[in-house]
């Protein structure tokens, strides 16, 4: 891969991995204090254990990326998806931040030459790119999870991410004016 495209990747998976935190901010703002505990069933898991497993990752993903296995040795998945009764929106939302700061370090300060190393997730060899890859899926998932699971509690009261239902139509006229615009001033 050229130097170029090594490059373009690497904007391109912050710029994703910046839409997806947006995504799930986005959906936080419109839940109360007590949608982040509400577990549908005892197999699902609350928006709060979402964002704490992901924090989670993250924080072991991310740290010493280029020169430690992405699996910490003190990292306790399992605890990830327990909540003590101390646990509050403040202080899962606090994780949720320090996760994100540290995997946009991690990512940011790599240079294009980086792109074709390999690092190391549970012994398993990765280039960065598939490492990169590979949590890009798995954040996405997960956002989705805590999308699906806002919408559901917020019921009437939600606020659409995206292009509201039965709006398609004018979201695209709107694009198209926008295009026109920017076009016409080039």
């Amino acid at each position: 891969m050229s130097n170029e495209a090594a490059r373009l990747f690497l904007e391109e998976a912050v710029k994703t991995f910046r839409s997806q935190k947006a995504l799930a901010d986005r959906a936080f703002a419109q839940l109360r204090d007590e949608d982040f505990f509400v577990q549908l069933d005892e197999e699902s898991n609350s928006v709060a254990v979402i964002i704490k497993h992901l924090a989670g990752n993250m924080l072991s993903r991310w740290t010493d990326f280029l020169t430690s296995d992405g699996e910490k040795p003190d990292r306790n998945r399992d605890m990830e998806f327990v909540l003590t009764p101390e646990t509050t929106r403040e202080s899962i939302l606090a994780r949720w931040e320090e996760g994100w700061r540290c995997a946009f370090n991690a990512i940011e300060s790599l240079q294009p030459e980086d792109v074709g190393k390999v690092v190391l997730i549970r012994g398993e060899e990765h280039t960065v790119m598939k490492a990169i890859l590979r949590q890009c899926s798995h954040y996405a998932y997960h956002v989705g999870q805590i999308v699906f699971l806002a919408k559901h509690l917020r019921s009437g009261e939600w606020k659409s991410l995206s292009i509201p239902r039965n709006r398609s139509a004018e979201f695209n006229a709107q694009m198209a004016e926008g295009n026109k615009k920017i076009n016409e001033s080039s």
